[in-house]
This record gives structure tokens, C-alpha cells and sequence, in this order.
């Protein structure tokens, strides 16, 4: 996070080619990434990670089973069976022996590539982090090639999304940055008839299952939402990797970069961040999240609890791929200016802000949402409702 004395007289675009050139040199250091993605559970994302492995063996690769998730599935079993595996660790909670990948056996291992299951996967407690996919960037850090499967729902940014399409609250998330930082992406796709077919032959989940999960979750209209989410999701990444350097470069040229407008008591923030989120993944630009601090809302005048709140939202900021500042201003609508001006934005996103003030409407004083779309020429500004994620520009 940066102050308003750090970003002030940064007027060309310099620095953060310099910033861009040194990423290059970390990632050049890490492990690559490869992601099955699908949109649901059962449509092979696994299997595929599996046969995946095995032709890697054959080819002479240093391949390891790091942690595969078979819920009972006799092909799976066999497949996992047949590759190096590195055991795992069991993990005691409240009496029950739980089992988790061993992430310092397999640093200690140092394969070239690791299979894991399941990324979004939250770990038992106790664990050195809480997430599977913190471990899985320890493994990359470490120069381990990394081949993982998740579902779309569990992407950070789809949230709302997701809850609106199925009903379902979605409670283990993987931020966007990760996705984003994926060398590659393969979509495991099946049509959403053959994916409630295989349920029904007991092929995803134990017979208690089938019904339940036919009447709910893999209701058709759910599961081509889904798949539609999948296919968006792998054309953006492919749209992402198709820029050339120079097109990277220009980003910081072309007034088209998305700006998130926080504030320590606004509406839903974290919903205002994945519409952020969504919007810059589908221009394929940089975004960045923007706290304007009010002299009133220093750490030593707010509330502890708004304190918190903030520093949560500006995580999730964080997680979502974003570039976070933190301004000092009395006018909001004035630092926001400056700093659109400054970093070439085209597009800024607000939340839709409750009644304005009964002395503001007797003195006929703008809102702050008002005042920015009345000075902000040649900006797109999109005001969305956090309630539904909708925005409306």
C-alpha cells in the first residue's frame, strides 16, 4: 500500500515499466502453473490432471502425487496408484485424524512437477496456512511446476455471481490473482445432460448423494450458467496472453484502466471489488483499488471495529489482483480526479450511496457520486448496487 507522498510525482510511465521488468525476473525463478478448470464436480478435472502425470513419468519427468482427492472413484484410485506419491501429513482436530498435503516433504522432495487436487481446498486447522493454494505457492516459489483442478464457482471475483445464478454461498475461495498468474488453463468441459448422467450412475458422488444434489446444485439451469462462467473465464485468460509486450507497455498509455473507489463507511466493499475485478479482467487492463483517508478517519480517530473493516477490504483488494493506495484528502471527489489524471484511468467504479444528507438536499449540494460524474469528462464512471453486483454506467 502506498501513501499519498509515495505516488505523488510519478508522471510518466517508467517506474512501473521497471516494476513490470523485475516481475518478469521473479516469475522467470518460479515454478509454472497449469489449472484444469470446470464447472462442476465430476466433469474429469482429476482424471485429466492424472493421465496428465502419468504421461509425464513416461517421458522421464520427476512427477509427484503432492495430494489427489479420489471420493471413492475406482478409475481414479487406480490412476493415483500408479504415480510417485509423497504421503501425507495427518493433522489431529477435536479427536479426528484429518490428512493434508505435506508441503515440507515435498520441498524437501524437490520433484520438477506436483499434482495437486482440490485448490481451493480450505486446511485443517493448525496448518501453516489456512488455504491449499497458500501451500501450492510455496511450491512454486520454490521452482516446483505446479498441475492443480478447481471449479469456476470458487473464483474469488464470482462470489456474488455465483450466488445469484444458483443460491449457493460459496465458502472456499481462490483469489483472481492466482487464476490470473496461471501459465495455463485448460477447460474441462462435458454437456450438462452427460455431467448429471455420470451423477446418476454414481459416478461423482456416494448413492446418499445423487438426489439431493440432482434437485440442487445440478439443476441444468445452474449447471449451463456455470459452464458459461467457465468458458468466459478461459476466453479472457487467452485473450490475456495473447497481448505482446508492447501491448503491455501501452496499458499505462491508453486511458483505460479500472479505479475502485473505497471508503471506510460505504456500502458492501467486497462486492464492489469483484465487480472491479470483473470489469478489469474483461478489458484486460490493470486495476487498482483507491481508500481515500479523510483527516476525520485516522487510524487514531475511527473505530476499532471500522479499523478492521477496512483492513479486511483492503486484503481482499489484494486478493483479487488489484494495486492498492491509500490517499490522504479532505476532497474526495478532487483526490479521486488527480489520481484518474495521474495513472490514466478510463473507468471508475463506485458504490451506489444511500440518501444524502438532510442539509446537503436543503442547501442543494451534490452528492459525491454526483459531483464525480459531473467532473469526470471522458471517464466512464459505473456506479454499481452492491446489493446485486450490478453496475450501471
Amino acid at each position: 500500500m502506498m501513501s499519498a507522498t509515495d505516488s505523488i510525482g510519478t508522471t510518466n510511465a517508467e517506474p512501473r515499466r521497471v516494476e513490470a521488468f523485475l516481475e518478469l525476473i521473479r516469475r522467470s525463478r518460479r515454478g509454472r502453473l497449469k489449472v484444469y478448470l470446470g464447472y462442476a464436480a465430476g466433469v474429469g478435472k482429476t482424471y485429466r490432471m492424472l493421465r496428465e502425470g502419468h504421461d509425464l513419468l513416461d517421458s522421464g519427468v520427476d512427477v509427484v502425487v503432492g495430494y489427489v482427492e479420489t471420493h471413492g472413484r475406482s478409475e481414479i484410485e487406480r490412476l493415483a496408484e500408479d504415480l510417485p506419491t509423497v504421503p501425507r501429513r495427518s493433522v489431529e482436530y477435536r479427536g479426528i485424524a484429518l490428512e493434508e498435503m505435506d508441503v515440507a516433504a515435498i520441498l524437501e522432495r524437490r520433484p520438477e512437477v506436483a499434482l495437486v487436487d482440490e485448490l481451493a481446498h480450505t486446511n485443517a486447522p493448525g496448518s501453516k496456512h489456512e488455504k491449499r493454494y497458500e501451500d501450492v505457492e510455496d511450491l512454486l516459489a520454490a521452482g516446483i511446476h505446479v498441475i492443480t483442478t478447481m471449479n469456476v464457482q470458487h473464483l474469488e471475483s464470482l462470489y456474488e455471481t455465483v450466488q445469484r445464478v444458483t443460491g449457493v454461498r460459496v465458502v472456499e475461495r481462490v483469489p483472481d490473482r492466482l487464476l490470473a498468474e496461471a501459465d495455463q488453463i485448460v477447460n474441462v468441459d462435458v454437456s450438462e445432460e452427460d455431467l448429471r448422467e455420470r451423477l446418476r450412475r454414481g459416478d461423482v458422488y456416494g448413492e446418499e448423494r445423487i438426489e439431493r444434489a440432482l434437485a440442487n446444485f445440478f439443476q441444468q439451469p445452474n449447471l449451463k450458467r456455470l459452464r458459461n462462467l467457465t468458458l468466459r473465464e478461459i476466453a479472457s485468460h487467452l485473450e490475456a496472453q495473447d497481448r505482446t509486450p508492447g501491448e503491455e507497455e501501452d496499458r499505462f498509455a491508453a486511458p483505460d484502466q479500472v479505479l475502485v473507489c473505497l471508503s471506510s463507511a460505504g456500502p458492501d466493499a467486497d462486492a464492489l471489488l469483484r465487480y472491479g475485478s470483473r470489469l478489469a479482467g474483461k478489458l484486460n487492463r490493470t486495476w487498482y483499488a483507491l481508500y481515500v483517508q479523510r483527516p476525520r478517519e485516522a487510524p487514531t480517530r475511527i473505530e476499532l471495529g471500522v479499523q478492521r473493516q477496512l483492513a479486511e477490504t483492503l486484503e481482499l483488494a489484494n486478493e483479487l489482483g488489484a494495486t492498492l493506495f491509500t490517499l490522504e484528502g479532505e476532497d474526495v471527489v478532487e483526490t479521486i480526479l488527480g489520481f484518474v489524471r495521474e495513472y490514466a484511468v478510463g473507468h471508475v467504479v463506485v458504490g451506489r450511496s444511500g440518501q444524502t444528507s438532510w442539509l446537503h438536499r436543503l442547501l442543494g449540494r451534490p452528492s459525491m457520486v454526483q459531483r464525480l460524474l459531473d467532473a469526470a469528462a471522458g471517464v466512464a464512471v459505473v456506479v454499481v448496487d452492491t446489493a446485486t453486483g450490478v453496475g450501471r454506467p
